[in-house]
């Protein structure tokens, strides 16, 4: 790496737009973003609700902001084999589309037993509902399915461990690695919902280093962190509440983390990412101090 312009550095619309709380920047319009993104100096992003559905109006419209899609969240019911075969040809279709914006990665999440997107679920429900033995197994021979549909495109399915879902621990990180096909599924390494499901980031990328093919740069505010479990605050409230932020602004040492990037030759997207009210942290604010702060561990590392 010689600066921070080397770097595939993207970044998340999700820092102005939420997906999971949607009343959380619902404002912002897609030329307010593609404004920000521009001015900020980001080369990626990935999809928003604010995007044009259309994929040659959206990929004309990236392009003349200097921007590449990286990627788009994938929620899928693997776990449910009665809904395989629709599962699958929706998760096609997705991947027509992302290889249409030009994307080599398909971030990818098993929703079954979640709290944040099985629709199977009583609303408002606040536990994980873990998979049976059965439902895992399930859920794996989809995911090589879904892998197997991403590689004949010349794509890499990149698992999200995400917090409300049923991979969210190091123990069901680790259950996942070890029962996956390392050539059909790869991980996502997200810092900041490592941290919260109390994975150490660092620990977690040293050990899948060979499995990590896309990452969201994301930090978490520790106090909140506490005061969240403490009380048993769900996810999306904890989201609300600001539990996460931008790298430089929470407990996170993003120091250590890039030079193991560099030891390991990471080379792909880093997506700076940060679910919060944008009302009460600017996101365009924000993510240009985190830029600042991701520079200056660049600049340390060519020293």
């Amino acid at each position: 790496m010689t600066d921070i312009r080397s770097i595939k550095l993207g970044i998340s619309p999700i820092n102005w737009v939420n997906e999971d709380v949607l009343e959380l920047g619902d404002h912002y319009t897609f030329d307010d973003l593609m404004r920000d993104f521009t001015q900020l100096g980001f080369t990626g992003t990935e999809n928003s609700r604010k995007f044009p559905k259309d994929a040659a109006v959206l990929k004309k419209a990236l392009a003349q902001h200097g921007l590449q899609m990286a990627s788009q969240w994938k929620g899928v019911l693997f776990s449910e084999p009665r809904r395989r075969a629709s599962e699958l040809e929706s998760y096609r279709q997705h991947v027509e589309f992302l290889k249409s914006m030009g994307s080599r990665h398909v971030v990818t999440c098993e929703l079954g037993g979640s709290i944040i997107g099985d629709p199977r679920r009583p609303k408002g429900v606040q536990d994980v509902h873990p998979l049976t033995d059965e439902e895992w197994n399930h859920m794996v021979e989809g995911l090589h399915q879904a892998g197997e549909i991403c590689k004949r495109n010349g794509m890499k399915l990149v698992y999200h461990y995400h917090i409300g879902t049923v991979v969210e621990r190091p123990d069901e990180i680790q259950r996942l690695m070890e029962t996956t096909d390392p050539e059909l599924v790869h991980l996502l390494l997200d810092t900041g919902h490592a941290y919260y499901g109390g994975s150490d980031p660092l620990e977690l990328y040293e050990r899948y280093a060979d499995r990590v093919a896309y990452v969201h740069l994301k930090d978490v505010r520790n106090d909140v962190l506490e005061r969240v479990k403490r009380e048993g605050i769900p996810f999306q409230q904890a989201v609300i509440q600001g539990v996460f932020t931008v790298p430089g602004d929470g407990c996170i040492d993003f120091a250590p983390i890039f030079r193991s990037f560099v030891r390991h030759g990471y080379d792909d997207w880093m997506i700076l990412e940060a679910e919060q009210d944008p009302g009460q942290a600017n996101p365009y604010e924000y993510a240009s101090k985190s830029k600042q702060y991701l520079a200056q561990i660049v600049q340390e590392l060519n020293a």
